[in-house]
């Protein structure tokens, strides 16, 4: 795990990968309550018969925004700023949905610095993050995630 002192530490690394997390499983719970906290209760995530039926794979596959709600946490797992005020998440660019992933699935999130720039509040920074699921040669979520870390 990279850890640095102040948010602009890290602007030393820009342009390079910081890491990879932890493999994390996607289970039928994690599908089933996203389900019904979100609303999204289509199918394909929700219904294991008809998706054995229906699917390639024959089995339920996670919500999109679920996996991109990971971000968060599995970014903890890639770097640390010790000294530092509040964290905004400022959002997400170039959000894609490239490969599905089936209930049962590892994934992890692959975390590339683009810069970290001075804000007028701290440290802009923005990440290129690939959430990848074992056994895939593509990423099933790419996306370049930009935070804001005040100053402490």
């Amino acid at each position: 795990m990279l850890s640095v002192g102040h948010a602009s530490d890290l602007a030393a690394h820009s342009g390079r990968l910081l890491g990879h997390s932890d493999w994390r499983l996607i289970t039928r719970a994690d599908i089933d309550d996203f389900a019904r906290i979100s609303g999204d209760d289509q199918w394909i995530h929700v219904d294991p018969a008809r998706a054995a039926r229906e699917l390639p794979g024959g089995r339920t596959i996670a919500h999109g925004l679920f996996l991109l709600s990971l971000i968060p946490a599995l970014q903890r797992q890639i770097y640390t700023v010790r000294l530092r005020g509040r964290g905004l998440n400022y959002g997400y660019d170039r959000v894609r949905f490239i490969e599905p992933v089936p209930v049962g699935s590892r994934v992890r999130l692959c975390l590339t610095l683009v810069a970290a720039a001075a804000h007028a509040l701290g440290t802009r920074i923005e990440t290129d993050v690939a959430i990848e699921c074992e056994g895939l040669d593509r990423p099933a979520v790419s996306a370049r995630n930009i935070v804001l870390i005040m100053n402490p």
